[in-house]
């Protein structure tokens, strides 16, 4: 959790922006962190992260927006040639983050990221609750941590008030899969799958909306919203019975996709539910560029290894999930390696 003199630093750099912009991961956890900031303090524009590391090119939204403040969000990597861009116009930054990375960040930019000490796992909605502190806006920071794999403390509390959308349950994924208010999770991050327009749309939504039951139930003002999760919860049932289907045994389930919609996270998350002790490595194959995402328990160094041996590959994450970006080319290569280091694991153990 970040320290009452970290909140009070964050909360009076929020209190003195008057034209904050911020950057978030585009997933709940990073939409749920914006909307608790933005909530609290009133003012500010958000931006969703769909590459990591942040490249240059969301810089302008920068010359678009003019900002007197730049919070991120919930992002692993923001790219050199981006703070160098910020740099030049003396912005401050305010990075909050709960990703385990090993670097530093440029001088002007204030670091918050409290796994790095504590090596306990926090989703940013969380910490993010923690500075806005309103307790009628728990159910957002909720709906954040479960979709990152993390029941909070105050979820007994979203219980007793809403009986109707929880369920008893010591594993997040059981809430995200089994209740109502997992349902909330999965119509937020197929929202975020949407055109600009309609994710536009749905973060004004949020920054108004009253409470978890106007998210649930379906109106003129949440439409788009429900049309995209039906959509997208109709792909994203086929392309699991397919990834079942096609599992032939053995630690590790790969499997690999294309389509006009990228859900790797999504299905890699199901899938790891279902076989909770196997590797999971689903693949977006898009053009030339993947997008893998890897589940299983402490995988994130064997993951690591092998893409020190690719040219150009990328990655990271948490211990035992990580997302991986590289070249169609080197898929195969990618996948033989991963298999020879579990499979070298095994035999040791």
């Amino acid at each position: 959790m970040l320290t009452k003199k970290q909140i009070k630093e964050i909360r009076e750099a929020l209190d003195q922006s008057q034209n904050p912009l911020f950057y978030f991961h585009d997933d709940q956890d990073g939409l749920c962190s914006y909307i608790l900031l933005r909530r609290y303090l009133g003012r500010g524009k958000g931006v969703a992260v769909k590459k990591i590391p942040m490249p240059e090119e969301y810089f302008r939204r920068v010359r678009e927006f003019s900002p007197d403040m730049i919070f991120a969000l919930d992002l692993p990597d923001i790219s050199k040639e981006f703070f160098d861009e910020v740099a030049k116009l003396n912005i401050p930054v305010v990075w909050i983050d709960h990703h385990d990375i090993d670097f530093k960040s440029p001088k002007f930019v204030k670091y918050y990221n409290p796994f790095l000490k504590s090596k306990k796992y926090e989703p940013v909605s969380l910490l993010c609750q923690q500075i806005a502190g309103n307790k009628q806006d728990e159910w957002i920071s909720l709906v954040g941590c479960i979709s990152d794999k993390m029941i909070p403390s105050f979820y007994k509390d979203f219980s007793k008030q809403y009986p109707e959308l929880s369920i008893k349950a010591n594993d997040a994924f059981d809430v995200y899969y089994k209740s109502e208010l997992g349902k909330i999770c999965k119509i937020l991050g197929a929202g975020l799958k949407d055109k600009t327009t309609n994710v536009m749309k749905m973060i004004r939504f949020l920054i108004d909306v009253k409470g978890p039951h106007d998210v649930l139930n379906e109106s003129k003002d949440n439409s788009t919203m429900h049309e995209k999760f039906n959509e997208i919860n109709s792909k994203f049932q086929k392309l699991v019975e397919k990834a079942k289907a096609g599992y032939e045994g053995g630690k590790i389930l790969f499997f690999r996709y294309s389509g006009d919609t990228a859900m790797s996270s999504s299905v890699a998350n199901y899938l790891s539910y279902l076989f909770n002790d196997k590797i999971i490595c689903v693949s977006y194959l898009n053009g030339d560029e993947v997008r893998i995402s890897i589940r299983g328990e402490g995988v994130k160094e064997s993951v690591l290894k092998v893409i020190k041996k690719i040219k150009g590959a990328h990655g990271g994450g948490h211990g035992g999930a990580v997302g991986v970006g590289l070249r169609l080319s080197d898929l195969d290569f990618f996948e033989k390696e991963l298999q020879k280091l579990i499979d070298k694991k095994n035999k040791k153990v």
